[in-house]
Order: structure tokens, then C-alpha cells, then sequence
């Protein structure tokens, strides 16, 4: 018996999905933000209104985005709570800023080494457009937290590594609410903030340099600085 089958090329409608499913991941389209209308998204991605009103479906089926009567669609805002393994597992243990950052650190820093070996020009930009975002909002007295999340998903798809980016994609949601939160005290005292742009900062030219090593140092680092700083705030 013959198991093996044709190989079929990918649907259309599946590369839009994933296109703007990469684009909300990444956090080029950040969340509360308004989708483009289905008429300008079809004419620039060269495809029907039908096929982008289906990836946008599936889009809402995962939660990712949502629609508002009369207002148009927007990228959904990450919920904590919402049913993943990873949210299952966080509420099952009561788990604490602490365990988030440990998971964090096994997760990332490896991210970041195998970054440096494998990031392409368009990681490269994208780590870099966070950044500036990231100075952006600082500088207006805001976070970051958007464009904080972003820089640390750009690291994740620069490992080329779909097991890791999935992982990822399924930790998002708490991904931001630990920036969020982590950041909400942090930026209390005005010295970090310079310290948390420089850690980002020094990450990024580990990787763009091709030092897997000094990218691991470098994010872990960055997570240490962070769980030290919650340690000696509860003293």
C-alpha cells in the first residue's frame, strides 16, 4: 500500500493567514491596533477580498484578532487569562513573577545564541525598529511594553527554529504581561531606564556580531537584572 501522497502547494489563503499572523506575533501589528480594510489589504497582497476574509476568520477563530460592529477589525489585546497551555499551567500553580522569568531565561537565552547564528537581514531590522520604538515610547513617558515584546518575538523568530517560534507564540500572552508588569516597577526609578534600552541594545549587537556566546551573556543579563531587581524590592 502506498502511503506516501502528492505534495500540494500551499493555499493562497494560508499565506495571508500566515503573513498577518507573523506580523501580530511579531508585533508589527501591536494589539488594539486597526486592521487595514479587506479592500486595501487584498489589492497589496494581490489577492481576493474572499481570501483575505478567510485568513482573517481563522484569525478570529485563534483569538488573535477581533471584529467591532461598525469600528472594523483590531489586533486582540493579550489575555493572561486565556486557554492555552501555558495559561493553564500558570494558574494551576499559582506561579509568581519569578517562575515566568526562570521559564523566560531557559527559553530566551538560548533563543538569542542560536539568533547569532542565524538572524537574516530582516530579523536584524526588526530587532532594530523595536528598539527605536522602545526609545520612542520612553521618551514620551510611556513603557514600551509593545515594542519590548516585540524586540524579544524578533529574537524568537531569528532562530528559525518552528518549534521554538510555536513555543513562543503559545507563551505570548504572558510574554507581555511579564514585560508589562516587570516594567510598570522598573521604570519607577528613572536610572533603568537607560540600563533596560542598553541590555536590548547589547543583545542585539551580540547577534548582528555572530557572538552566540556573548548573546546568551547578554540576554541573561538582561533576565538577571530584572529578578534581582524584584528580589530587592521585596526586602
Amino acid at each position: 500500500m502506498n502511503l506516501l501522497k502528492p505534495i500540494q502547494q500551499q493555499k493562497i489563503s494560508d499565506q495571508v493567514f500566515e503573513q498577518l499572523k507573523e506580523l501580530i506575533f511579531r508585533g508589527t501589528l501591536k494589539p488594539g491596533e486597526k486592521l487595514m480594510p479587506e479592500r486595501v489589504m487584498a489589492d497589496s497582497m494581490n489577492v481576493s477580498r474572499t481570501t483575505i476574509r478567510n485568513a482573517i476568520g481563522r484569525l478570529v477563530t485563534m483569538g488573535l484578532v477581533v471584529h467591532k460592529q461598525g469600528k472594523g477589525t483590531f489586533v486582540a489585546m493579550p489575555d493572561p487569562k486565556r486557554d492555552n497551555p501555558f495559561a493553564l499551567a500558570m494558574t494551576a500553580q499559582n506561579a509568581s513573577i519569578y517562575d515566568l522569568l526562570e521559564v523566560r531565561m531557559g527559553l530566551e537565552c538560548v533563543a538569542a545564541a542560536l539568533a547569532a547564528d542565524r538572524a537574516d537581514d530582516a530579523d536584524i531590522s526588526a530587532m532594530t525598529q523595536s528598539i527605536t520604538e522602545m526609545e520612542k515610547e520612553v521618551q514620551a513617558g510611556r513603557l514600551g511594553t509593545e515594542a519590548d515584546t516585540s524586540f524579544h518575538m524578533a529574537v524568537a523568530y531569528a532562530t528559525k527554529n518552528q518549534l521554538h517560534i510555536q513555543v513562543m507564540k503559545n507563551f505570548y500572552d504572558y510574554l507581555f504581561h511579564g514585560i508589562r508588569e516587570s516594567l510598570h516597577f522598573l521604570y519607577e526609578d528613572a536610572q533603568n531606564i537607560q540600563l533596560i534600552l542598553d541590555q536590548h541594545k547589547a543583545i542585539m549587537t551580540a547577534i548582528v556580531n555572530r557572538a552566540p556566546e556573548k548573546a546568551y551573556e547578554a540576554m541573561q543579563q538582561h533576565i538577571e537584572f530584572v529578578k534581582e531587581f524584584f528580589k530587592q524590592r521585596e526586602k
